[in-house]
C-alpha cells in the first residue's frame, strides 16, 4: 500500500502548484490570491516505482479570525495527524515569515517525517537567501521552482527514501474488500449486519497500515477480507471534520482493496463526495460496486429505481460500467446480493486472456469490422494486441502510429471488451504503442 504525503504550509507559496506537479495533472485550483485552495485535493503519484497518495492542504494560519481560516487549521491538522510524510513548503521569494515559524514549530511536534521545499527558486539569486530557513530548525532544504519542475527530482527522492518500492501483494488470493463512503451512510450498520457483530473488527490478521486492518469473514459461502477502517480509532478531532476524515480514511481503505463498495444514501443522492471516492477508484484501478442504501426511506413509482440508476450513471461517466445495487441495510434486503455482486467484480478484475484468445478475437474488429479512422490521410495498422503481467486489466495494441488514436476509438475498443469479456464494475487500460 502506498503512503500518504501532506503538503503544508502557509498561503499563497505555491502548493497547489506543487501538487498538480506531482500527480501530474492540473486538478487544483492555482490563483495569485492568498486562501484559494479550501477543500481538499487528493492525487496519487510515483517517483522511481514507489507510489504515494498527494493530499493538497489549504494555507494554515495561526490566530486568525476567518472562519474558513479555522476550518484550514483544522484539516491541516487532520492531515498532519495521518499523513506519513509532511512536505512542508516555503517562499523563497517572501522569504521568513512568523507564519512559517508558527507551522515549524507545530511539525516539530508531530514526530512525523518532514522535508522542507523552498519554492520559486527560479533564479540564482533567490537560491542565494534561503540560508534563512534553516532557522526553522527542520533539517535539509530543498530549493525547487514548482512551477518549471526544477529541484523536483532531488525532492522525490527524499521524500519515498523510506518508501517500499511497488505496490503490496496479497498474502494470499482473498478478495479485498473496502466499503467506503461519506459518513453516516450505513457503512458500519452494512458491515455489523453482513457479520451479525456490532463491531466492524475481528480478528485483524495482516495489519497493512495504521489504520487498514484486513479483517477474514468466511461466511454464507462468501470467503473474503475487509479492509476496515471503520471505528478503529476514536478521536475527538474526528468531529471537527467528519467529511475530510473520511475521505482520508478512504485514501487509505483504497490504496489495500482490490474491490471498493462505494455507499450512498438514497435520500442524499450522488454527491461531489461521492464522486471523489469513485473516482480514486477508479484512478487505483479497482474493481467498484456502487450501494444506494437507504432505498426503503424514499417514495417509489413505477420507473423509480431505473432513474435513479440512469442518474448516477450520467454522473459517474464515461466509467459507467458499474453495478448498481439498491439496498436497505437496517431491514437486510439485498445485502449478500452486495457481496455476490463485489465477488463477481473481483473475478472480472483478476481474469487473464490469453494473447492467442485476444488476438483471435479483436484483430478481425480492428482491422477488417471497424478499423481507426485516418488522420492527416494516414492510417493506423493495429498489428497485435496483449494483455500486461498487472493485478488489474491492462492491455496494450501494438501499431504503426500510436500517436493517430484518438479517445473516441479507444473507448470505443475498450467498450467492445467489455462486452466480450465482461469487465463490468473494472477500470480497463488500453495503451497503444509502436510496434
Amino acid at each position: 500500500m502506498s503512503n500518504i504525503v501532506a503538503i503544508v504550509g502557509r498561503p499563497n507559496v505555491g502548493k497547489s502548484t506543487l501538487f498538480n506537479r506531482l500527480i501530474e495533472e492540473r486538478k487544483a485550483i492555482v490563483d495569485e490570491t492568498s486562501g484559494v485552495t479550501r477543500d481538499r485535493q487528493y492525487g496519487h503519484s510515483d517517483w522511481n516505482g514507489k507510489h504515494f497518495s498527494v493530499i493538497d492542504t489549504g494555507g494554515y494560519v495561526m490566530g486568525g479570525d476567518d472562519e474558513f481560516e479555522k476550518e484550514i487549521r483544522k484539516q491541516v491538522s487532520l492531515a498532519i495527524d495521518e499523513a506519513d510524510v509532511i512536505l512542508f513548503l516555503v517562499d523563497a521569494k517572501e522569504g521568513l515569515t512568523p507564519m512559517d515559524e508558527d507551522v515549524a514549530d507545530m511539525l516539530r511536534r508531530c514526530k512525523k517525517k518532514v522535508i522542507v521545499a523552498v519554492n520559486k527558486c527560479d533564479t540564482p539569486a533567490r537560491h542565494e537567501t534561503i540560508g534563512e530557513f534553516y532557522a526553522l530548525g527542520l533539517g535539509e532544504l530543498y530549493p525547487i521552482a514548482g512551477i518549471t519542475g526544477t529541484g523536483t527530482g532531488d525532492l522525490l527522492d527524499a521524500l519515498v527514501a523510506d518508501f517500499e518500492e511497488g505496490e503490496d501483494e496479497p498474502e494470499d488470493n482473498l478478495p479485498r474488500i473496502a466499503v467506503v463512503g461519506r459518513p453516516n451512510v450505513g457503512k458500519s450498520s452494512f458491515i455489523n449486519a453482513i457479520t451479525g457483530q456490532e463491531r466492524n473488527i475481528v480478528t485483524p490478521i495482516a495489519g497493512t497500515t495504521r489504520d487498514s486492518i484486513l479483517s477474514h469473514y468466511n461466511l454464507f459461502g462468501f470467503d473474503f477480507n475487509f479492509v476496515d477502517t471503520a471505528g478503529l480509532r476514536k478521536k475527538q478531532k474526528v468531529s471537527e471534520d467528519l467529511e475530510f476524515y473520511s475521505v482520508l480514511r478512504s485514501v487509505r481503505a483504497i490504496e489495500s482493496c482490490d474491490v471498493g463498495i462505494l455507499m450512498l444514501d438514497a435520500s442524499q443522492g450522488l454527491e461531489q463526495q461521492d464522486l471523489n471516492i469513485f473516482s480514486l477508484l477508479q484512478r487505483n484501478h479497482k474493481g467498484v460496486v456502487i450501494v444506494v442504501n437507504k432505498w426503503d426511506l424514499i417514495e417509489k413509482e413505477t420507473n423509480t429505481h431505473k432513474e435513479f440508476e440512469q442518474l448516477i450513471r450520467n454522473r459517474i461517466a464515461p466509467f459507467n460500467d458499474v453495478p448498481i445495487v439498491f439496498t436497505s441495510v437496517i431491514n437486510k434486503q439485498r445485502i449478500y446480493k452486495v457481496l455476490e455482486t463485489a465477488r463477481q467484480v473481483y473475478e472480472s478484475r483478476s481474469r487473464k486472456i490469453s494473447t492467442s484468445e485476444l488476438n483471435d478475437t479483436l484483430l478481425p474488429i480492428v482491422k477488417e469490422q471497424n478499423p481507426p479512422p485516418s488522420v492527416k490521410g494516414k492510417w493506423v495498422k493495429i498489428k497485435y494486441v496483449t494483455q500486461l503481467p498487472t493485478p488489474y486489466p491492462q492491455f496494450v495494441f501494438f501499431c504503426n502510429l500510436p500517436q493517430y488514436v484518438r479517445d473516441p476509438y479507444r473507448r470505443y475498443v475498450e467498450n467492445r471488451m467489455r462486452e466480450l469479456w465482461d469487465f463490468h464494475g473494472v477500470p480497463v487500460n488500453i495503451y497503444f504503442r509502436a510496434k
